[in-house]
């Protein structure tokens, strides 16, 4: 491998020195001056990448280690020196006072020259809040994000496998800090496989066992042998299964333009099981299983990140509650089914000149599998644009609006004296003044940014809180903080 990098490198060298510009023709009496040697080669931003920064471009293949971060830290509060929290109502809402969070990825990525493929081992680790500096404990949130080996080229030169624990996802609506169509947490395997140039397809399968008694159950038991004490037993213990399939394609629309059409399925299962529920008495659990099914239609310029995604997603039965999720409020057979989650959202960003705009939005319908309506049962959406204007290329000013609804299954007492669904709403403004170094762009990061954000909520909202919590008490909010963002180099954000 060094021998090849060793002529690769030679032959650029000749091409650079048939290629160099003549020196300029000296002034008529006057010694020519010495030529200044050439400017080391920069490599330009894909086309449509995050930005203008050419560090926020899709991280290759290339051998040895390598680094990747995501990250944000803010620090704020409202207007009479609280703590800065989510003022959202829906799931996936305004980022303006999201949490602290970072993570941090190490790959390692090889060239095999006996088989002509290459290989990337990923380890990811996440760091919640809060922070060391705030609370003064000498503590961390941590997860294992990432830790999975890749192959690539290894038998077929279009064909990717890999085995680990790792996020496997699409796109995502970055206002909401939401992947609408496919987001798994998964521990397992999978491959992908390029048919002809942008025609892929993915298939994966993994387990897990979320932490809550549907799954799994402990109790004691006499140690065995005539030994004194107990020791604990596990008594129910059944994993779930995911499976996924997608399948997408690129049509090519002009120069750098395209429309991407994907299709996407999942299915969930976990086996039968008993559970005790007091002492020698049990409860069956019978198996479960849960389904998805959805698209995604996407179309993009190719330049400035100019793009808008459609996507509408359907999940039925044990899916419908998520992927690390337990169900809750069961139907009479004690499994899932009749349970159901309709997500359709859309987003997109345009930018020309000094401007851009980004979107942000979605509508999703829960019902759980219990016959009746209950508090659970919910319709929500959200709205959000935020335009922005950069000045030059290290500065800009992004306002950003939103308007958020939710229904719940229950009712409560109208205005009228009567009974009325629980329906809450809420509209948020947003100022963010910010400063970056890497150019125009909606995602291009790193930012260092000042936050004033305020929150308009009406009463159906207010009931949302327990009594004598803030903002149950408040219509209105403030919150004022600064903070930054970065990314760069993570195969966590971007697509392959």
């Amino acid at each position: 491998m060094r021998k090849r990098v060793d002529e690769l490198e030679k032959k650029l060298a000749e091409l650079a020195a048939r290629t160099e510009a003549p020196p300029a023709t000296p002034s008529e009496g006057k010694p020519a001056a010495p030529s200044k040697p050439a400017a080391p080669t920069k490599t330009p931003p894909a086309e449509g990448g995050a930005g203008d920064s050419a560090d926020n471009r899709t991280p290759d293949y290339a051998e040895g280690f390598h680094f990747g971060s995501y990250g944000r830290v803010i620090a704020g509060g409202d207007h009479r020196g609280r703590a800065g929290r989510d003022a959202d109502i829906v799931a996936f809402g305004s980022r303006l006072d999201e949490s602290n969070y970072a993570e941090l990825e190490l790959r390692r990525e090889d060239y095999w020259e006996q088989t002509d493929s290459y290989t990337r081992m990923v380890a990811t680790v996440a760091l919640g809040t809060p922070m060391f500096h705030y609370d003064g404990q000498f503590d961390a949130e941590l997860a294992v994000r990432n830790l999975y080996i890749e192959e690539s080229g290894l038998g077929l030169k279009n064909l990717k496998v890999w085995a680990g624990s790792r996020m496997y996802r699409g796109d995502d609506i970055y206002l909401l800090n939401f992947w609408p169509l496919d987001n798994l947490n998964t521990l397992g395997g999978g491959l992908s496989y390029e048919f002809i140039p942008n025609l892929v397809l993915k298939l994966h399968s993994g387990v897990n066992q979320p932490a809550n008694p549907f799954f799994y159950q402990d109790a004691t038991r006499p140690r065995p042998l005539g030994q004194i004490g107990a020791s604990p037993t596990r008594i129910a213990d059944r994993q779930k299964s995911i499976s996924s399939i997608k399948l997408s394609h690129i049509f090519p629309i002009g120069e750098t333009g395209g429309f991407k059409p994907v299709v996407y399925g999942e299915m969930h299962f976990t086996s039968s099981a008993q559970r005790e529920r007091e002492t020698q008495q049990y409860e069956s659990l019978p198996r479960d299983q849960g389904f998805v099914v959805g698209t995604q239609l996407g179309l993009f310029s190719g330049k400035r990140s100019t793009h808008f995604n459609l996507v509408f997603r359907y999940a039925g039965g044990l899916a419908a509650y998520g992927e690390l999720n337990a169900p809750t409020r069961l139907n009479e057979e004690r499994t899932s089914k009749g349970a159901r989650e309709i997500v359709v959202a859309a987003s997109g960003n345009y930018e020309v000149g000094p401007f851009g705009v980004l979107l942000g939005s979605y509508w999703r319908s829960f019902r759980n599998a219990s016959p009746g309506l209950d508090v659970d049962d919910l319709a929500e959406g959200i709205v959000l644009a935020r335009p922005t204007v950069w000045f030059g290329k290290i500065a800009g000013l992004s306002l950003e609006g939103s308007y958020q609804a939710q229904r719940r299954g229950v009712l409560v007492q109208g205005g009228d004296g009567g009974q009325e669904p629980q329906f809450g709403q809420l509209g948020r403004v947003g100022v963010i003044p910010f400063l970056t170094p890497a150019g125009r762009g909606s995602y291009a990061r790193p930012q260092l940014r000042l936050i004033y954000a305020l929150t308009i909520r009406d009463d159906g909202a207010r009931r949302l809180y327990p009594a004598d919590d803030v903002f149950a008490l408040r219509g209105v909010d403030h919150f004022i903080g600064f903070g930054a963002e970065w990314w760069f180099g993570s195969t966590s954000y971007f697509r392959d």
